[in-house]
């Protein structure tokens, strides 16, 4: 797990952690990108993953993700031979901001995560985007920029990104109505 520098709750979580015994979690610090911070956890892994190992990528941003959607990522991507991510299609009519014109949403879809490759692949599309001078928003289109076509895997409009405060509203509802659900009752 990639930590931003300025962290200061990790020491309390990983202490729970380890007072459960559930203490598998390693922490890195994370760099200025995305990728950067993925390839740094990445690093983490070195010793402990082999390069054909599959490895998932995350999101903090995204509390909601849904068991259903992880088997399915899971499921799909097992013998693919290059890896891929949850995503959803694209709803909304799009506008460009500058000149106003529709664009055709039919193919768009929204990545979300998590991503999954296989280690070795990764890290060397990550290192070669990095060498270039180049950071991808996601890990998939570092694969894409060596050439390779990720696989997209439909996952759920819930499995939303935290960026403002309305967005953490809808998930403290997609949250609590799971709990409602696992519960058996209703609200």
């Amino acid at each position: 797990m990639a930590l931003a520098r300025e962290d200061t709750g990790w020491d309390q979580v990983a202490a729970r952690l380890n007072a459960r015994g559930t203490s598998a979690v390693t922490a890195v610090r994370g760099g200025a990108q995305r990728s950067q911070s993925v390839r740094f956890a990445l690093a983490g892994l070195q010793g402990r993953a082999g390069p054909d190992d599959w490895v998932l990528v995350h999101d903090a941003a995204r509390p909601c993700l849904d068991a259903h959607d992880l088997e399915r990522l899971l499921g799909r991507l097992g013998t693919h031979p290059v890896g891929g991510l949850l995503a959803i299609p694209v709803a909304d009519t799009l506008k460009r901001a500058q000149g106003g014109e529709t664009v055709d949403r039919s193919g768009l879809w929204r990545a979300l995560t998590p991503q999954m490759f296989r280690y070795g692949r990764l890290c060397a599309a990550l290192d070669q985007a990095h060498a270039a001078g180049r950071f991808p928003s996601d890990e998939a289109q570092a694969l894409e920029w060596t050439g390779e076509h990720p696989a997209l895997i439909e996952g759920a409009a819930t499995n939303l990104k935290i960026t403002t405060g309305e967005d953490l509203v809808l998930a403290a509802a997609v949250l609590a109505a799971r709990c409602s659900q696992a519960r058996g009752g209703s609200s």
